[in-house]
């Protein structure tokens, strides 16, 4: 063992930080976080021993700057860094510069992370090691024969920078995108062209290797479920593989890790074809987010053995076997109904009731529930990074105990900020495709209308409609409780309570959020007890300013109610429910020009498609992009028309709201 460590700089922030960080704790190491002026406040920030500012917003101006993070490393009296995953996990200069400056990199070395850190390199080495590879394919010779294709950044990884084309007319604008974001994530805009190959599985292999030539395979992952190339569910061990697949795909892992001269904790991507042939992706060369399912199953600490073997530690002869299944569900504040589009704003609440560990596996425990999280409540999400919030993971004997705890876990959950993909995780889990392993890279677009991402849809086979109106009453009845408080202080109101001279009906009208469902709520209160308008059989039995309790159909049900000044959250068993009031009487002075073109997320306008005003464009025509949240989101024209403005540069940020363009529609003659 070479010399101990004494005290880790993590250049990275969020989830991974905390999750480094607790297991440096535990190893008795300190810990030095860096942040930039967006994260002065963030959680990883606080729970550090030590802290360095790096100034700026961007990760362009923070935490894609080597240079600053070294610095940040010497300053701090740190003696090793760790890279955490994305930014500059994967990036070889990066790793020189910090073992350069005299420092220990707790990843591989820089030769293979630059071996691995171009995909196309990669996929070079790994045919010459008899892998199976996707030939790069040229993009100015690919034809339709060709299609469909799919662009991907030769650096980093998560889905940025990815593009499906299915049209060759489209490549060219696909590639000018994939650049952009691949250049605004990794620092590095290299992207390539591949076939795209329909109704894949995306099946992953763990290894663990160390100095003296130990390499573990600690079993294999399913990230099938994935939204723009982004994995949302992870499982281990992969559903539905035969032993035969199984093998071949730890052999090639360790050929590829052999190849290179690999040490420490790296993943082996192979897409899987229908007909089950395993095709090479690519090698990250970090820890994965999706590593904490292979911890509940081997029991091992995956950050503690990076450490150790970046002192010098050898791995026992043999890796422990594994146990049971566990399945992790990423919780993102996002709005899967509406594209997708990231949802920045305030955290009031993050917790999930019955979880057993935080960033840690508990010794002897066969069945449990896990949360990692970035943020905690009380903080803002911001719009210039990644919009995961959480991962929460659920071990078991079996896979479909573990994926029932999970569902159950992400239902209960209180979450009380931004709207999130919570629904949608729990409808994908229950679907009867992901129980029976029916997986495939297509899982969410193929069941669009069941998990809720088509127009009109909702994803359950009665609607949001009692559930929420259900929700919708408990707000109005809590708000009645909050108002009859004595002295403005919420008291318990219960039936029988009220004055006994019949109330005038009250109206409170509200709009869910996410969804846009409007909810006119009409009630008396008098010494009869509730009526409502739309609810019979329901009873009131109890109403305070923040819990209210009824009986439905003979059946008690309690409404938990949060009210904030932007929206009030609901938590029942019905599931949770979220609502803005709206007045009574609509402003009429608040609806937009015909033809504008308003900002769905703040964020910064990065490109313009050239045009000005007086120019014609057509129906869903791209006109600006905004970024916001690490990813690209397309402002197009609403209808075939003439642009009357465009008030948005390149680098203006704007809010939520905000008028981009104007466009005058064409009338007909």
């Amino acid at each position: 063992m070479g010399t101990p460590i004494g005290s880790v700089l993590v250049a990275n922030r969020g989830e991974i930080a905390r999750r480094v960080f607790r297991t440096c704790r535990e190893l008795g190491i300190a810990t030095v976080a860096v942040h930039s002026d967006a994260d002065a406040a963030a959680a990883h920030v606080v729970e550090a021993d030590a802290a360095v500012r790096l100034p700026g917003d961007a990760p362009a101006d923070t935490y894609l700057r080597a240079d600053l993070l070294v610095a940040a490393a010497l300053s701090a009296g740190a003696d090793a860094v760790h890279p955490g995953y994305g930014f500059l996990s994967e990036n070889a200069d990066f790793a020189r510069a910090v073992t350069a400056a005299g420092l220990v990199w707790i990843g591989p070395p820089a030769a293979a992370v630059e071996a691995m850190g171009s995909k196309t390199r990669a996929k070079e080495l790994m045919a010459a090691a008899g892998v199976p590879v996707f030939a790069a394919l040229d993009p100015a010779a690919v034809t339709a024969a060709d299609l469909p294709l799919l662009v991907k950044a030769a650096a980093g990884g998560g889905g940025r920078g990815m593009r499906v084309v299915r049209d060759v007319a489209s490549l060219e604008g696909e590639l000018a995108a994939a650049r952009a974001e691949a250049a605004a994530a990794f620092g590095d805009g290299e992207v390539f062209v591949e076939p795209y190959v329909e109704g894949a599985r995306h099946v992953e292999v763990q290894l663990l290797a160390d100095a003296h030539g130990t390499v573990w395979v600690l079993g294999e992952r399913d990230c099938s479920l994935q939204r723009r190339h982004q994995k949302v569910i992870e499982e281990t061990p992969a559903p539905g593989l035969t032993g035969e697949l199984r093998t071949a795909l730890h052999e090639a892992a360790v050929r590829a890790a052999g190849s290179i001269g690999y040490r420490g904790a790296g993943t082996a991507e192979f897409l899987v074809s229908a007909d089950g042939r395993p095709y090479f992706l690519e090698m990250n060369t970090r820890l994965q987010v999706e590593h904490p399912v292979t911890e509940c199953v081997t029991g091992l600490d995956l950050v503690a053995w990076q450490i150790r073997i970046a002192e010098g530690t050898a791995l026992p002869q043999d890796p422990p076997l594994p146990r049971g299944h566990a399945v992790e569900a990423r919780l993102c504040a996002e709005d899967p109904a509406r594209g997708w589009q990231p949802q920045p704003g305030a955290l009031h609440r993050l917790d999930v009731p019955g979880v057993d560990a935080h960033f840690s596996v508990p010794p002897g425990r066969e069945a449990g529930l896990r949360l990692d999280s970035g943020v905690t409540g009380g903080e803002r999400i911001g719009v210039h990074y990644d919009p995961m919030l959480a991962k929460l993971i659920a071990w078991a004997p079996t896979r479909a105990e573990a994926v029932r705890r999970l569902a159950h876990a992400l239902e209960r959950a209180r979450l009380h900020g931004p709207a999130t993909n919570r629904d949608l995780l729990v409808r994908a889990l229950r679907h009867p495709d992901f129980a029976a392993a029916r997986l495939d890279t297509a899982f969410l677009e193929r069941h669009a209308a069941d998990l809720g991402l088509t127009s009109g849809s909702d994803g359950s086979g009665s609607g949001p409609g009692d559930a929420e109106r259900f929700a919708a009453l408990a707000v109005a009845l809590a708000d009645a409780a909050r108002r009859t408080g004595a002295a403005g202080a919420p008291v318990p109101v219960r039936l029988g309570g009220w004055r006994n001279v019949p109330s005038q009906p009250q109206l409170k009208r509200f709009v869910s959020e996410p969804g846009g469902r409007a909810y006119d709520i009409r009630y008396r209160l008098d010494r009869d007890g509730l009526s409502a308008e739309g609810f019979d059989g329901v009873r009131l039995v109890s109403a305070a300013a923040d819990r209210v309790a009824l009986e439905i159909d003979g059946v008690r049900r309690t409404f938990e109610v949060a009210a904030h000044p932007e929206r009030t959250f609901v938590d029942s068993p019905f599931g949770s429910a979220a609502f803005t009031v709206l007045p009574r009487f609509p402003d009429p002075g608040q609806s937009a020009a015909p033809g504008s073109l308003r900002a769905p997320i703040p964020g910064t306008v990065v490109r313009t498609a050239g045009f000005g005003p007086g120019d014609r464009v057509e129906a869903g025509q791209p006109l600006l992009w905004l970024e916001a949240m690490k990813m690209e989101h397309v402002i197009a024209a609403p209808a075939a028309g003439t642009l009357l403005e465009l008030t948005a540069d390149v680098g203006r940020q704007v809010e939520l709201g905000a008028v981009l363009a104007v466009v005058k529609e064409e009338t007909g003659p």
